[in-house]
């Protein structure tokens, strides 16, 4: 299956200049959105993941049953704001502005080996920050994984030292 079929462009969305890659034509065909879920679960299926972290907002829909299909926990780092219990943030530059995520401090126990997730790579900004976070929480950053990554924007570049696994690349 080409999941490349499945991934719409819409240009200068969310600001002029950017084109933007909506996964939201996956999430509508049963069909790509499980072999999506098989095929991050076939890669990291006995790799000792102990927990996957989903990153605000699409990075949620592919860590849940990601999660689920590991039998692991899910823990959600959210925009600044978002989450009821005491946090953990961490700052990034966007690739067209400045944000914040944060985790619940409770989210990790210590050592756990932790899957981050989200629907794309771009900068690597909310990686990296979602990657400090779990280490700041005593977690250990066991892999990072994208539906997409935009190769020409170098994200793995703030990535390194981290296993990237991407199932599309622009």
């Amino acid at each position: 299956m080409d999941l490349k079929d499945y991934i719409r462009e819409i240009p200068d969305f969310p600001q002029p200049g950017i084109l933007f890659k909506d996964i939201t034509p996956l999430l509508k065909s049963p069909p790509a959105f499980r072999y999506t879920v098989d095929r991050l679960a076939g890669h990291y299926s006995g790799r000792g993941v102990d927990a996957v972290v989903g990153i605000d907002a699409r990075g949620f829909l592919l860590a849940a049953p990601l999660a689920l299909r590991l039998e692991v926990p899910l823990v959600p780092v959210r925009k600044a704001g978002k989450l009821p219990f005491e946090t953990t943030a961490v700052r990034f530059a966007l690739e067209y502005g400045e944000d914040a995520l944060e985790m619940h401090t409770d989210a990790l126990d210590p050592g756990q080996r932790v899957l981050i997730v989200d629907d794309l790579l771009a900068t690597g900004g909310s990686l990296a920050a979602a990657a400090s976070l779990v280490e700041r929480n005593g977690g250990r950053v066991a892999g990072i994984a994208v539906l997409i990554e935009l190769s020409e924007l170098n994200g793995k570049d703030r990535l390194t030292g981290f296993d990237l696994f991407s199932l599309l690349e622009y």
